[in-house]
């Protein structure tokens, strides 16, 4: 005879006095042997029932999310099994803990003769772990824990043409602002602020609301974390460290591309965390619609609530950035004070990465020249930094040679491009050309579309996420893209 069996058969007559939570123990321990470790983990184990005071029991999950999965695939199953033990063959629902306490905002009474779970409990001999994700509580050696850096705030962020959109935004988001958009996307190259962001909204939403649960954490932890708690059957703490977060940060999305398991994960916390209400904001490399790795019903996930991008810094925020590295360092007491404009203005022309790339190089400079960096001219910085910064003429892309080089592969005119002709043949290579002058030179989008005939800013922005999205759809432009970018580096 089945556990089942056993139990709808033998135990009846003993569980008649029985209480809510030793009925559920029952229940949970048949349901676990007929839907397995992996769904009894996720779902039913960290749930409970609760008696409220009219007498009516509710199997109460921690999510929203758990109590859809158990109302569609197992509550016909518990009521089956609890019928059998439950004298008075009451019928349960499932609620999630916010919206069963949202009914029963008072602990009930207890009974004569009945105890009545005050909490959720977990069914022995189920026992639940520590979370395997450290959220931020409070202090630095929290934050840190959590994968925050004590230097990435809003104090220390530097604004720009190419991120004072998503700044706002971060701002609205770490000040637990009501927002019509949730999720939040960042996204940009590497090395521009996207990271920044996400550790600054943790910082301050954890100082505006200590008691609230944030959890920052990259894409490559939350792989790493899950596997972890999947070897260790800990699925059910890990599921729980995150789905109870009040906000969740999660960087470099990208990085999940391909990993089927990591994605369906992340899916169902965005989809328990969404539907009860709770922030979530990401980051990755592309936008959402651009992420051809990522399964499609994520995809739209991500990007079903604000997309941010985190534009290349143009020369003027590289200067402040530069300017305010340098004031950070002279505060440490490894400078001596300002360098020259003219030294700035070179290492920005030699190091025409990333932010991260120009931090680097002042690092280096910093350490290199210590307390002269002030009297430093532009040849000695040269000299000392001829390891580190590039030699040599700057090669800079400039629209014109873009153009001239565009219209050379495909075969056209540099007048073609510029002209108001819309067949396929010069569209598609003036999007590609615009794509190229927004990724390999400074311009705006306003710029950019006067040095193409005159063209609205909105034309350059179509032109160049219609490439985007061809990139990672169409091999060909792809090839054709990656041409032109190694002939204009020559």
């Amino acid at each position: 005879m089945t556990a089942a069996g056993r139990l709808e058969r033998g135990d009846v007559g003993q569980a008649n006095g029985a209480s809510p939570d030793q009925i559920w123990s029952g229940v949970a321990r048949i349901l676990r042997e007929e839907l397995g470790d992996g769904p009894f983990s996720s779902y039913i184990a960290p749930s409970g029932v609760r008696q409220n005071a009219a007498g009516q029991v509710h199997v109460v999950t921690p999510t929203a999310y758990a109590r859809d999965w158990i109302r569609r695939h197992a509550l016909r199953r518990i009521n089956e099994l609890w019928a059998a033990q439950d004298g008075l063959r009451r019928r349960l629902d499932a609620k999630c803990r916010a919206e069963y306490e949202a009914e029963n905002p008072a602990p009930p009474p207890l009974e004569a003769g009945r105890p009545v779970s005050a909490t959720v409990a977990s069914p022995a001999p189920v026992q639940t772990p520590q979370p395997t994700v450290a959220p931020v509580t409070d202090g630095p050696r929290a934050a840190r824990a959590a994968g925050l850096q004590d230097r990435l705030t809003f104090d220390t962020f530097v604004p720009g043409q190419g991120n004072e959109f998503a700044l706002a935004v971060a701002r609205q988001v770490a000040g637990w602002t009501e927002g019509y958009f949730n999720p939040i996307f960042f996204c940009g190259p590497y090395g521009y602020g996207k990271t920044h962001l996400l550790n600054a909204i943790a910082w301050e939403a954890q100082r505006l609301k200590p008691d609230a649960k944030v959890v920052y954490l990259t894409a490559e932890r939350f792989l790493a974390t899950f596997v972890k708690a999947v070897q260790d059957r800990q699925t059910a703490a890990f599921k729980d460290s995150l789905r109870s977060a009040d906000l969740l940060l999660i960087d470099d999305v990208h990085f999940i591309g391909g990993k089927t398991s990591t994605q369906e994960e992340l899916f169902h916390t965005l989809t328990a965390l969404l539907e009860d209400g709770r922030r979530v904001v990401l980051s990755g490399d592309r936008p959402p619609t651009a992420l051809s790795e990522v399964e499609p019903r994520l995809r739209s996930h991500l990007a079903a609530g604000l997309t941010c991008p985190v534009e290349p810094a143009d020369r003027t925020l590289k200067m402040a950035v530069a300017e305010r590295k340098l004031e950070a360092l002279a505060g440490l007491g490894l400078v001596d004070g300002k360098a020259s404009e003219a030294v700035l203005a070179h290492m920005i022309d030699r190091t025409p990465g990333s932010i991260r790339e120009l931090e680097g190089a002042l690092n280096t400079l910093a350490a290199v020249a210590g307390r002269r960096l002030s009297s430093l001219s532009v040849d000695e910085v040269q000299a000392l930094l001829a390891a580190t910064l590039r030699t040599g003429p700057e090669r800079r892309i400039t629209v014109d040679e873009i153009q001239k080089t565009t219209a050379e592969y495909y075969g056209l005119k540099q007048l073609d491009l510029l002209s108001e002709r819309r067949t396929r043949s010069i569209a598609r290579p003036r999007q590609v050309a615009m794509y190229l002058c927004k990724h390999h030179t400074t311009r705006s989008y306003p710029d950019i579309g006067r040095r193409f005939g005159g063209r609205d800013h909105t034309t350059v922005l179509h032109g160049v996420r219609q490439i985007e999205k061809l990139i990672t759809a169409d091999a060909q432009i792809a090839k054709d893209v990656e041409a032109l970018v190694r002939k204009l580096r020559g």
